[in-house]
């Protein structure tokens, strides 16, 4: 009775996973006209941009984190 609520967490995105990947695949294979190979490039450089942006922010918040610019504002006062 513990594991009721992962088992729906899990439950619930397991199901948005595989609707997210019908969909796509449903889009690959939808009739029509091919995507030019122009437009694989932009989506695979716009993914890469993504992924680096991401990336470079997580970084940043742990960097952050570890060297102590997260602490609070101390004030000297000046005499």
């Amino acid at each position: 009775m513990r594991y009721i609520g992962t088992i729906l967490v899990l439950a619930v995105l397991l199901g948005l996973l595989a609707a997210a990947g019908w969909f796509a695949f449903t889009g690959i294979n939808a009739p029509g006209e091919a995507m030019p190979s122009e437009g694989y490039w932009a989506l695979a450089l716009g993914a890469l941009s993504a992924v680096v942006v991401g990336i470079g922010l997580m970084t940043l918040v742990f960097y952050s984190s570890r060297r102590g610019y997260d602490e609070p504002p101390h004030f000297h006062e000046d005499r």
